[in-house]
């Protein structure tokens, strides 16, 4: 029986965890649990899954579900998703939060020697070097559960790292991957959130569409596997059958392919080294998609995919102002404060003012994470 914490169970990747966990009661327990805002949908994961413990967004809603629940233990906030992760009874950690939030949950795990499935980018994208340091300092493993690093993980499980060439993460391009930039000035949010391939929250559906959410992964792929960014490669595959490849120094390609179902990367990362049968399994028959189509990525329709690389090169806190600035301008998109170009803006404009003299610590990085997001909120309030 593995017992699991589940960081932000109410979201995309928290309810495909669920199904997974639930498909096998035997092999899986949810012993703790987070979410922030919806306790309609958080109340009826405490109903389903009897969790010892719960972390949730407010104090209002601590107070409501403790009177439904008074055999279960409650936390708020910050503190809520620290607790929940470092639960005596936990043996791996789903982060599945979205935004820099997962940072402080997950090293608080890796320090109490839990296994992570990491769902969350944003805490390789701030805090790699050290994620990674504490990860091996613990002897913790850090197991991919993000489709494309999943996919990555899987091939490299067959090869001595030696003979790794390249890393090569695919795309499906969003929501407007059709469209040219001069098309890009007049859409809208409900445009922006119908995403081809994937069912996913709208934050992330709006980074795969500006290409934020690749280039993230990008940041997590160099930290994942050790490898330099000369060596990541990003290509546009609308399909979104092959999850992604490795290319090997004598010029082999290994791939993984599947549906566009989570619950296989969630599962892999959760039975890892073994496998287990997907509950009711999606059909999935190449004879019927019959073709599978690669193009080069454009940097210049993609401009927030050539920053990644940029600041991911420059290292210390630069990815981190280019995350924090995202989930500001994001979010403001989300509400409707600004344009969808103004996304792109923003960030480019953060990194452009961010300078850096020294090599930053692990605290100056959480301190530059809320320095930026204060900045990119006066921005935004200055040109409402």
């Amino acid at each position: 029986m593995k017992k699991i914490a589940l960081l932000g169970a109410t979201g995309s990747i928290g309810i495909n965890s669920v199904d997974v966990a639930t498909a096998y009661p035997d092999k899986f327990k949810i012993v703790s649990l987070t979410f922030h805002s919806n306790s309609e949908k958080g109340a009826a994961l405490i109903e389903q899954l009897k969790p010892q413990y719960v972390g949730v967004g407010s104090e209002e809603m601590r107070t409501m579900l403790a009177a439904r629940f008074p055999d279960v233990k409650f936390g708020v906030g910050e503190e809520g998703l620290i607790k929940a992760a470092t639960l005596e009874d936990v043996d791996v950690v789903l982060t599945a939060v979205t935004g820099s939030v997962g940072l402080k949950p997950t090293m608080a795990a890796i320090e109490r020697g839990k296994d992570i499935a990491l769902a969350n980018k944003e805490t390789l994208v701030m805090a790699g070097k050290w994620v990674m340091e504490a990860a091996q300092k613990y002897n913790v493993s850090i197991l991919p559960v993000d489709s494309e690093h999943s996919a990555i993980f899987q091939c490299l499980n067959t090869q001595e790292k030696g003979n790794l060439k390249e890393l090569v993460i695919t795309a499906s391009g969003g929501s407007f991957r059709d469209l040219n930039r001069d098309e890009l000035e007049f859409v809208t949010l409900e445009e922006a959130l119908k995403h081809p391939n994937w069912s996913m929250g709208k934050k992330i559906t709006i980074d795969s569409s500006t290409m934020m959410n690749k280039g993230l992964e990008v940041i997590e792929a160099h930290w994942l596997f050790g490898i330099d960014y000369d060596r990541i490669k990003v290509v546009l595959h609308k399909e979104s059958i092959v999850h992604s490849m490795i290319v090997l120094k004598d010029g082999a390609y290994l791939a993984q392919l599947g549906p566009s179902d989570m619950r296989e990367p969630i599962q892999y990362a959760l039975t890892y080294p073994n496998r287990l049968p997907i509950k009711d399994e999606k059909s999935f028959d190449l004879t019927k998609i019959g073709q599978l189509n690669f193009e080069p990525m454009d940097f210049e329709r993609f401009p927030m995919l050539e920053l990644a690389f940029t600041v991911g090169k420059k290292g210390g806190g630069y990815p981190t102002v280019y995350n924090a600035a995202n989930e500001i301008a994001a979010n403001a998109f989300l509400e409707g404060k600004i344009s969808y170009l103004q996304i792109e803006e923003l960030v480019l404009k953060a990194v452009q003012n961010y300078t850096e003299a020294n090599e930053v610590t692990l605290e100056e990085v959480i301190e530059i994470d809320k320095q930026t997001r204060t900045i990119v909120e006066r921005w935004i309030k200055e040109e409402g």
